[in-house]
């Protein structure tokens, strides 16, 4: 058998390489269509399926009725469905809070055999829903405060080039990822079909519950009622937004301390309990069973969560 040449070997090495770089360039390529499709409303919209129904899809999951308002069953609640952004539905919630609560007690049920203990975890899958719902409608709102003032940006940049401000919105629909590119996709939809200009910025602003969102729909109202700089304004109302920023960030960083205390009080009791059935499990010897530990347990679960509502008021500042 002869040796293989040695020019052979070199086209090969050449081959190979090609081919792995066009293999790269394949994947950033989709990368760049997937980042270009990078919210609901546009992976939506690449289908079958017109304006209109995508629109009337995207309402229903919000807890939104065919005109775009709020469907009230219990308007606190529906407002956590329609900020959340989960695709709940009207009563996606409600079936929450009945299944939760009905599988927690009977579980802890048929694995304690308690009643009492049964309540408590009934009480507790009744209040878990919300609990999750309120986590969902905080992270959103935090993520979409932060794309804000890049949205902002875009608009501002795109109303001095001489675009109408329908056109410089869905742009931003166009170009962002969720949530802030479907709500202003939802938006610029809704202007399209007739609502009014100041009317689909405040939807929008309902729809988030961001308190900076509040300040650019009073900024959109002012300005289609008053006249002036749109472009101008906006470029204050975003420097506004990122000195804000700051500020939250500031507190936060001034407060971490407070909250790394906290943390450390909250765990180091648990931690303890636990090292010390783990390394030495007859240590409570025969009171571990006895009443008095039992309601020693109780009250110091209840004095700690007092302690952690202290606390959290001493390090919760609002700007």
């Amino acid at each position: 058998m002869t040796d293989i040449p040695v020019f052979v070997i070199y086209i090969t090495i050449f081959a190979a390489a090609f081919l792995g770089m066009q293999a790269i360039i394949g994947a950033g390529q989709q990368t760049a269509v997937r980042m270009r499709l990078a919210n609901a409303r546009l992976r939506k919209l690449s289908g079958k399926e017109n304006d209109i129904d995508v629109i009337a899809k995207l309402r229903k999951s919000r807890s939104l009725n065919a005109d775009g308002d709020l469907v009230v069953i219990v308007n606190r609640i529906n407002k956590l469905v329609l900020q959340s952004g989960a695709p709940l539905g009207k009563y996606g919630i409600y079936i929450a809070m009945l299944i939760t609560p009905i599988v927690l007690a009977g579980g802890i049920f048929i694995v304690k055999g308690y009643i009492l203990l049964s309540a408590a975890g009934f009480i507790a899958g009744l209040i878990l829903p919300l609990l999750v719902l309120k986590k969902l409608v905080s992270r959103r709102r935090n993520k979409v405060g932060e794309q804000l003032p890049e949205a902002l940006d875009v608009i501002v940049r795109s109303l001095s080039a001489g675009h109408p401000v329908p056109v410089a919105m869905n742009m931003v629909a166009r170009e962002m990822a969720d949530p802030i590119g479907s709500e202003f996709g939802l938006a610029t939809d809704e202007i399209a079909f007739g609502t009014g200009l100041g009317e689909g910025v405040q939807r929008m602003a309902d729809r988030i519950g961001q308190v900076d969102f509040d300040l650019f729909a009073a900024t959109v109202r002012l300005q289609e009622r008053t006249g002036g700089n749109l472009a101008e304004l906006l470029r204050s109302n975003s420097h506004t937004i990122r000195d804000r920023q700051r500020m939250r960030l500031k507190i936060q960083a001034a407060s971490s301390e407070g909250r790394m205390s906290a943390l450390i009080l909250n765990i180091a009791p648990v931690l303890l309990y636990i090292a010390i059935r783990v390394t030495a499990p007859d240590f409570y010897g025969d009171v571990k069973g006895h009443k008095a530990m039992t309601y020693g347990f109780w009250f110091a679960g209840i004095w700690m969560l007092l302690g952690n509502l202290v606390m959290r008021k001493m390090i919760n500042f609002r700007i």
